[in-house]
């Protein structure tokens, strides 16, 4: 009976020890997990941190590029600026040199074209001192009872007034100089509209090309050089509208007829300046 109960006793032991064993077991298991899980959870913030370390560096390093490609766009830009002021005031003085060379050749050859010119004819006033006495022609008898045939007197030529149509030119030529190409247009065209047969005509219709061309009318251009051509073929100006006709063909793109217009030149007057110039284009000699 003894026995049994010291049996039961060590039985009963034993198995308190092998339940507190699988106890602690337990519990240092969890304690384990639970030490994991707080080291993989640092970990994973170490490694979030510096991901987000390495790409706010790489975000930084990309504005870094952004703001230098900026900077030298802004240096470029202002190098570029300067570069356009300059040709800006090159292209001016250019410009205004071409108008003084056209007005110093426009007079020179104004001078020619009056030198030519013949004179005007100023009817004289009977009576006056000086007037010349106009021949007196024998007319046949005449018969009794007869009334002489009455003479009809012949019109007086007009009075041409060179001087006024001189300051209106001048007047029209400054407005050109002043690069005001409405205004020298609009002068021209009644100038020419006023003194169709004036010495100063043709230059006054090349004038209105020319200003045409000024203002990028290049069809305009054309068409006021082709009227001087039709209309005053025999002038100086001919040369000149014909190469102006040229470069407006050319700023037009319509290369072909800018050459048949250059051959044409050089064909019809090769002695001219312009011919010179036309052959330099066509790269003739």
């Amino acid at each position: 009976m003894r026995r049994g109960a010291g049996a039961v006793a060590l039985a009963a032991a034993l198995a308190g020890g092998v339940a507190h064993a699988a106890l602690f077991d337990d519990e240092e298991a969890r304690k384990r997990i639970a030490e994991t899980n707080v080291r993989l959870t640092q970990v994973q913030k170490q490694l979030e941190d510096r991901i987000a370390a390495l790409e706010q560096q790489l975000k930084s390093q990309g504005l870094v590029e952004m703001f230098g490609a900026i900077e030298q766009l802004k240096a470029d830009l202002a190098r570029m600026r300067g570069q356009i002021e300059v040709l800006t005031h090159e292209l001016g003085e250019a410009q205004k040199r071409q108008r003084d060379l056209y007005v110093d050749l426009d007079s020179r050859m104004r001078r020619l074209e009056t030198a030519n010119a013949p004179a005007a004819v100023v009817p004289a006033v009977p009576g006056a001192a000086g007037a010349p006495v106009q021949a007196v022609t024998a007319t046949p008898p005449v018969a009794a009872g007869t009334a002489p045939a009455a003479t009809t007197p012949a019109p007086a030529a007009p009075v041409v007034d060179a001087a006024a149509e001189q300051r209106a030119y001048d007047a029209a030529l400054e407005q050109f100089k002043r690069a005001d190409y409405p205004g020298a247009i609009a002068s021209f065209g009644a100038f020419v509209k006023a003194h169709p047969k004036s010495p100063l005509a043709p230059s006054a219709q090349y004038w209105i090309g020319n200003a045409q061309f000024a203002r990028r009318d290049f069809r305009g251009a054309i068409a006021a050089q082709r009227q001087l051509v039709q209309q005053y073929p025999d002038s100086a100006k001919v040369p000149d509208a014909m190469l102006n006709i040229a470069s407006a063909q050319g700023e037009l793109n319509e290369n072909a007829a800018a050459r048949r217009t250059l051959e044409e030149l050089i064909a019809k007057y090769p002695a001219s300046e312009a011919a010179g110039k036309a052959k330099q284009r066509l790269g003739v000699r």
